[in-house]
């Protein structure tokens, strides 16, 4: 068992930042001593790295509480997911850094490196489809409140459920397997996006399956044919 000083200085965290966790319930230790001092088990230990991984791609703490205190919560998948959200980080830090690299000391006009013209199509597709409707209001509101890097984590987050519905290609798109995917789709855009009804996302299933930058992005990231699965899976569940 380790006090939380010990871990503190072992994890680079501070004491009060443990203590918080304790306090929210995200991290409890294992143990108290009978002075009433936290002492942390090898568990404990292998949560907090969690939580840590969490935190470097930039999580809420309510949200990092919510995803581990699930029922579906898998050690082995988050940490997947967690890999493949650093690596995205990873090339985003790395094309920012050749490119401060390359202008360094020079006048330079290429702005690659920060595009972010696939949350732009987004943003303009949602706003022809909504325009001032009370959905879209909140989309903006929400959306630029986050840093463009909170914006990759949720585009590669939404990615992964897409990726699900791939797995069910070829399959009955009624399917509970396929309904249940519809409904952790409508709750993610739900919670980080805008309040999706049923309606709305009857809309989304059909600019998924429309052709343009959705599609592409949908089938190049999960494989051709997945956006119109998801427009018939949604489809199926909204009747």
């Amino acid at each position: 068992m380790m006090t939380v000083h010990e871990v503190s200085k072992l994890a680079g965290v501070s004491v009060r930042t443990l203590q918080y966790y304790d306090k929210i319930g995200l991290l409890h230790p294992s143990k108290y001593s009978d002075a009433g001092y936290r002492l942390y088990a090898d568990t404990d230990l292998e949560r907090l790295q969690q939580i840590l991984l969490f935190r470097e791609l930039e999580f809420p703490l309510k949200d990092i509480r919510k995803i581990m205190e699930s029922p579906d919560y898998d050690r082995n998948k988050a940490l997947d997911q967690q890999i493949t959200l650093l690596k995205l980080k990873k090339d985003h830090l790395e094309n920012l850094i050749a490119f401060a690299l390359h202008v360094s000391g020079e006048k330079h006009t290429d702005f690659s490196a920060f595009d972010r013209s696939r949350l732009k199509e987004y943003a303009a597709r949602a706003k022809a489809a909504w325009g001032d409707s009370p959905e879209y209001r909140e989309y903006e509101e929400k959306s630029k409140a986050r840093t463009p890097e909170e914006h990759q984590i949720l585009e590669e987050r939404c990615m992964m459920i897409f990726r699900e519905f791939a797995a069910l290609k070829g399959t009955d798109p009624s399917s509970e397997a396929a309904r249940a995917l519809v409904i952790k789709l409508q709750n993610f855009m739900t919670e980080h996006f805008y309040k999706c009804t049923d309606k709305v996302l009857s809309e989304l299933g059909n600019m998924y399956a429309g052709g343009g930058e959705f599609t592409k992005n949908i089938d190049a990231s999960a494989g051709e044919g997945t956006a119109v699965f998801v427009k018939e899976a949604i489809q199926a569940y909204c009747g």
